[in-house]
């Protein structure tokens, strides 16, 4: 720009790309790695990634993505936030919860992350948590008209709200400005348990409460429309929100046939749903949520007041590993992250620990001061909606959405929420989802860092309490990294019979440049199933693969080198490995053309990117177990 054109933007020196220079330019990538066919289009598509739910993710987003109109943060829809402040005002409400059942301890707990940071508390009650006689002395020294109180008291919700409720009245302060959530929810018990038998009974409790928070304590909502069962079962984004959607309706008809306004109602659930690691799907499942919620409250005849739906995001128990627990610090963040930013009003963070039992002070401080970073150190409740006008997010959100308003047309056309639990309707699509997604981490295309990726076997053990057993009989709880657990609880088992861990013998051929990228995949394949890797210094040949296999103390071995090395020396390299006692031959790579040879000469399997990595480490197993 210079004096002479002032108005000359810098924009204006370049030309304007387009779409399909855009194509080209990844024409030639793809030529280079050898997709050679793929043209226009097709070149895009081939960079496409397949999500759950029938969504595609493609490279790239432009204006021609955009949606129809959003409308504006705190009104209908509600996609770019609840509230016309966002959390701009006050960030949003730090949550911690509490499993302990002991009153004193729970005490601790409490004070120590009130006067730290967190803003309220979630605390379990009944079975499996405090006993509900123990709320007094666990919120002593609280104050219940700053902090707010959260309950999970699953069949106990009755009890436990009317304790609380009393404590709130005890306390001195007006009821009126108490805050919190008692945490009623029928069909969450029932997609827990199984059990039925007292469904109706608890709607009807949880009605009489909501009429009473209403009238007496209109900061306290009766009732949590939890999603975590549906999610924690292995449901999709849009399973989650469409059973939310289903469940929020059954109150909704509950609590305005007991005689509550359509207001009234939605101003008595909280919804609940999980946070993951998948950062850009987390923020738009929230804001699809808003979005679904308020066609829903809309169609009921709430006010725009009334509609805005309120959120608890909680980081993910399926995405927490038991082993190398440390690397879910880095999951919760992200999640964590994500929830603020798809403008959540509540945000758990769970301990990083939270999988191996009760967690420790340490690890609780480390939960709540990530929340702290990411408000006051990284900003991010200063701007609403800050994923708004991403193409992607605003393309993410809108099919997400759709997605997800079909699972819940699914569900209501089953006769209901209760009606498709009882029928077995949500179980089967949940446990179809599941299927699929477990072959996605058995072939290791949905990698977990430090269990199926990276993992460290020199890891000493995280030892915890063990966490009160959580209620069951209902909906399956998973975790993604659960068959890894089993082969890695099976490699201890065999640590603890024999002194040492199992090992395989690394076959490194020819050069190091030949066998080195070989050689890091299956180490990294293989020390995910808690097989230990055993290599010479030196590449090894047909000559000198006995001698180094029966000096590793291994039982089974992998050839590890490139393509051309192969053909040149695996079929002596495997018959040699077989005559030395070797139970179990692999080769790192595709078999090729060469698959009729190699087996031939004794290569039992062949392990490479995209095999079924499970089902590999298994059957070594078996072997080294059965000798």
């Amino acid at each position: 720009m210079t004096a002479e054109s002032p108005e000359l933007p810098l924009a204006a020196a370049f030309p304007d790309a387009d779409r399909e220079q855009w194509q080209r330019l990844v024409e030639g990538v793809l030529r280079k790695s050898g997709v050679t066919e793929a043209t226009g289009t097709a070149a895009e598509d081939a960079l496409a990634t397949d999500l759950q739910d029938g969504i595609r993710v493609r490279p790239l987003y432009t204006a021609e993505d955009g949606t129809a109109a959003l409308g504006h943060p705190g009104f209908p829809p509600f996609v770019r936030a609840g509230r016309p402040e966002g959390t701009t005002v006050a960030g949003w409400d730090v949550r911690q919860r509490h499993v302990h059942t002991d009153p004193v301890r729970a005490n601790e707990s409490v004070l120590a992350d009130l006067e730290n940071g967190v803003t309220s508390v979630w605390l379990a009650v009944g079975d499996g948590g405090l006993p509900v006689d123990g709320l007094e002395r666990a919120l002593d020294g609280v104050y219940l008209d700053l902090a707010a109180v959260i309950l999970d008291a699953g069949a106990d919700f009755a009890p436990a709200a009317e304790e609380l409720l009393r404590l709130y009245t005890a306390s001195g302060a007006p009821l009126g400005e108490a805050a919190g959530c008692l945490g009623a929810d029928p069909l969450g018990l029932l997609a827990r348990t199984g059990d039925d038998a007292k469904l109706r009974v608890q709607g009807e409790s949880a009605a009489r409460i909501a009429a009473r928070c209403t009238a007496d304590a209109p900061g306290v909502r009766a009732l949590a429309v939890d999603a975590l069962p549906y999610h924690e079962a292995g449901g999709s984004a849009a399973e989650e929100l469409g059973a939310s959607l289903a469940t929020g309706v059954a109150y909704l008809r509950q609590l305005t046939e007991s005689g509550l306004s359509v207001d009234d109602a939605c101003r008595q659930l909280e919804f609940r749903y999980a946070a993951t690691a998948d950062q850009f799907l987390t923020i738009a499942k929230l804001r699809a949520a808003r979005r679904l919620w308020a066609r829903v409250a809309e169609v009921c005849g709430a006010s725009p007041a009334a509609s805005a739906q309120r959120q608890h995001a909680v980081t993910s128990t399926v995405m927490m590993t038991r082993r190398d627990p440390w690397v879910n610090m880095l999951r919760t963040t992200v999640a964590g992250l994500s929830a603020g930013v798809g403008g959540a009003d509540a945000v758990t963070v769970l301990p990083f620990d939270a999988a191996l039992g009760v967690p420790d002070a340490f690890a609780r401080r480390i939960a709540r001061n990530t929340q702290s970073v990411l408000l006051e150190e990284s900003h991010l409740s200063k701007v609403i909606d800050p994923a708004g006008g991403s193409w992607y997010v605003e393309s993410l959100t809108d099919e997400l959405a759709r997605a997800a308003w079909a699972f819940f047309q699914e569900i209501e056309g089953a006769g209901g929420q209760a009606a498709a639990l009882r029928s077995g309707m949500v179980a089967e699509r949940l446990a179809r989802t599941w299927e699929r997604r477990s072959e996605d981490l058995a072939h290791r295309r949905e990698p977990i860092t430090g269990v199926s990726e990276f993992p460290h076997l020199a890891e000493p053990p995280v030892h915890r309490e063990p966490a009160p057993a959580p209620i069951g009989g209902g909906l399956p709880r998973v975790r993604r990294d659960d068959a890894y657990e089993r082969l890695r609880s099976r490699s201890d088992a065999h640590q603890a019979a024999s002194g040492a861990r199992p090992q395989v013998f690394l076959a490194a051929l020819g050069p190091v440049a030949a066998h080195t990228a070989r050689v890091a995949f299956a180490a990294n394949l293989f020390q995910a199933g808690g097989i230990e890797t055993v290599q010479e210094p030196a590449p090894v040949d047909a000559e000198s693969v006995a001698e180094a296999f029966a000096r590793s103390g291994a039982r089974i071995a992998c050839l590890c080198s490139s393509d051309a090395v192969y053909g040149e020396q695996a079929a002596a390299v495997a018959a040699a490995l077989k005559s030395a006692g070797a139970l179990r031959v692999h080769l790192a790579g595709k078999p090729g053309e060469h698959r009729e040879e190699f087996t031939a000469a004794g290569v039992d399997s062949f392990v490479f990117a995209g095999c079924d990595a499970v089902e590999v480490l298994s059957s070594a197993l078996d072997v080294m177990e059965v000798a």
